[in-house]
């Protein structure tokens, strides 16, 4: 995985469940519901570069 891919992946990943669980705690929906997005995004951004390297091996 490409380092600065992995760095995004990991920062959206981050940003997102933090975002999503402030929603949580102070009752936003549309928060939870956009940290839950940005965090599946960052997910899916790992899976595509660990797949990837998987395929470069």
């Amino acid at each position: 995985m490409s380092a600065s891919e992995k760095v995004k992946a990991i920062a959206e990943q981050t940003i997102g469940k933090f975002k999503k669980e402030a929603g949580r705690a102070v009752g936003n929906e549309s928060a939870t519901a956009d940290g839950s997005a940005k965090k599946s995004k960052g997910d899916l951004r790992g899976a595509k570069e660990k797949a990837k390297d998987a395929f470069k091996e």
